[in-house]
């Protein structure tokens, strides 16, 4: 496709190669192989920063693809943020109307390009995989595509989720892509459990392959060594996430906002 959607694109992708020389990131990238050059394809990402899609981005870009990733609509709805996302042409996702999205997915897949996906929907605390949601696996299987699963490592120690950011030069970024999967659409659900299955096992080899693992760092999951926290911690986590946002939206509406 040659629209005006293009335009953005590549001085962003641009900008964004020029800072990953600035902070000296070391990229480790593996089966880059496995993104199609041509054709619509859907990118099946785990969620654990919020710059994952800046980096799952990266490696389509490798094998010359731009990515048009689904994201909340609170992330539109900002004020830096949205008008980027809306000129890079991404899809925001009102989780009061998926529908909306969903068929808007479709249209880019039938327009030949390739759509990138959180299937977990939420950053994970833990950094392992939360449980999957089944939409990467219908929107493939409805639109007869590949589904490309990426596994990302590195970037939760670059902007976390409730911690401080940090973009000290010289870390590792690790990038793992594993082979396509080709979703029908029966058994919606059985094949996300097999995608979680095959991401878990990328999750770990990536883990295992890359060049740091000090014992009880944060960003490190509790299986592995580190001191991220665990399924019941999390859950406590989540409770208090809840409870802000309904503080906020209580303030919001108060001050005739929402």
């Amino acid at each position: 496709m040659c629209d005006v959607r293009d335009l953005t694109y590549p001085p962003v992708v641009l900008a964004a190669t020029t800072v990953f020389k600035a902070l000296g990131i070391r990229f480790q990238m593996r089966g880059l192989e496995h993104i199609p050059r041509s054709g619509p394809a859907v990118l099946a990402c785990n969620h654990i920063s919020y710059v994952d899609f800046i980096f799952g981005g990266y490696a389509a870009h490798k094998s010359g693809r731009r990515v048009r990733y689904m994201a909340k609509k609170e992330i539109f709805d900002h004020p830096l943020a949205g008008p980027m996302m809306r000129s890079l042409h991404h899809i925001s996702v009102d989780r009061s109307d998926g529908l909306t999205s969903y068929a808007e997915a479709l249209r880019y897949l039938g327009d030949g390009e390739v759509v990138g996906m959180f299937p977990e929907a939420t950053i994970s605390y833990t950094y392992e995989l939360k449980d999957f949601k089944t939409g990467a696996i219908r929107l493939a299987g409805e639109a007869g595509v590949p589904l490309i699963p990426v596994v990302l490592w590195g970037t939760q120690r670059m902007l976390p989720k409730g911690r401080e950011r940090d973009f000290h030069r010289g870390q590792t970024l690790a990038i793992t892509v594993g082979e396509p999967m080709h979703p029908t659409t029966q058994d919606s659900f059985g094949q996300t459990v097999e995608l979680k299955t095959r991401m878990s096992t990328l999750l770990d080899e990536t883990i295992r392959a890359y060049p740091e693992r000090p014992p009880a760092a944060w960003w490190l999951p509790k299986s592995y060594g580190g001191s991220a926290p665990d399924a019941s911690e999390v859950e406590q986590l989540y409770r208090d996430e809840r409870r802000a946002k309904i503080a906020q939206l209580r303030k919001l509406r108060e001050e005739g906002k929402a």
